[in-house]
């Protein structure tokens, strides 16, 4: 992809050197209850033992010597004490460039009443309006505080799933997105209220449908970065189908070794998957993405 000389979106928050921020607060906390931990046995033993998690916390890098605040929407390096954040730099330039086009792009298909969601890069954990988030369920998008959570981890998850490249972690980019957009149309509420009255296989049904217009969504992007913006190349096209069959639930249920069960679907097969990405980038009309009522 092209996407060095594009405008990179503001709307990161890069939290991903927030550990020192906790453990000052652990030191904050252990010093305003110093006069009465003194006075007990039990007090010192706390002492003992914040003291060693301190220390690990340290020399472990999950505490570092500054730490380094920034304004929401800023990507550029933090202070993290393992050189997690500098490695990931590019990386973290890459997903503000990407994000930034979803906005340029959906802007224009909403007449310019899009509510632009903000990109939280995190390591490992981090706390949502959904809950706590973790690393390990993947990139995901919280509607309840409107904003995209992604440990950027996952783009070597998606290379061990057989899909690299940066259209492939750019059509994941645009699908998170693209719940933002069902978010913003009332989509996702009208999907949660019939979940609450249906079955489980029927409500996992309707999940299926929910991600398929996520990935129909992106498809739509992807028309317009590729026909308005110019910046898809040799087989970025082919990367971001990769990207899409390879999480289908088909897939990933026989790749962890376990029985292939439709009922269980929550996201769709690599099949169905591929196809409506496909039908949004072909016609580049959200219209065209009513999963809950057309076929590919």
């Amino acid at each position: 992809m092209r996407w060095r000389n594009t405008k990179q979106s503001t709307n990161i928050d890069d939290r991903r050197g927030q550990g020192p921020a906790r453990s000052g607060m652990a030191v904050a906390g252990l010093l305003r209850f110093l006069p009465f931990l003194l006075r007990t046995k039990v007090g010192k033993l706390i002492l003992v033992v914040g003291g060693i998690y301190l220390a690990y916390q340290y020399f472990t890098g999950g505490m570092s010597t500054m730490d380094v605040q920034q304004a929401p929407g800023q990507v550029q390096q933090q202070g993290t004490g393992n050189g997690q954040t500098a490695a990931n730099d590019e990386n973290a330039q890459f997903v503000a460039a990407i994000l930034g086009t979803t906005e340029t792009v959906w802007n224009k298909l909403l007449n310019g009443q899009y509510p632009e969601p903000q990109l939280v890069l995190y390591h490992n954990i981090t706390q949502t309006g959904c809950g706590m988030g973790q690393a390990q369920s993947g990139p995901f998008y919280c509607p309840a505080d409107s904003k995209v959570y992604l440990d950027l981890s996952f783009m070597e998850e998606l290379k061990k799933l057989g899909a690299p490249g940066d259209f492939a972690f750019a059509y994941v980019i645009a699908h998170e997105v693209g719940h933002h957009v069902q978010n913003v149309l009332g989509t996702s509420k009208q999907v949660a209220q019939l979940q609450q009255q249906a079955s489980e296989t029927a409500a996992n049904q309707l999940s299926v449908m929910l991600e398929l217009q996520a990935d129909c969504y992106a498809g739509v992007w992807g028309y317009y970065v590729h026909n308005d913006m110019q910046l898809l190349e040799t087989g970025d096209l082919e990367e971001g189908i990769q990207a899409a069959s390879s999480v289908g639930d088909d897939r990933l249920m026989e790749m962890s070794g376990r029985a292939v069960q439709p009922d269980a679907f929550t996201h769709g097969t690599s099949e169905q998957r591929v196809a409506w990405f496909r039908k949004g980038f072909a016609s580049g009309n959200p219209k065209d993405c009513d999963t809950f009522q057309t076929q590919p």
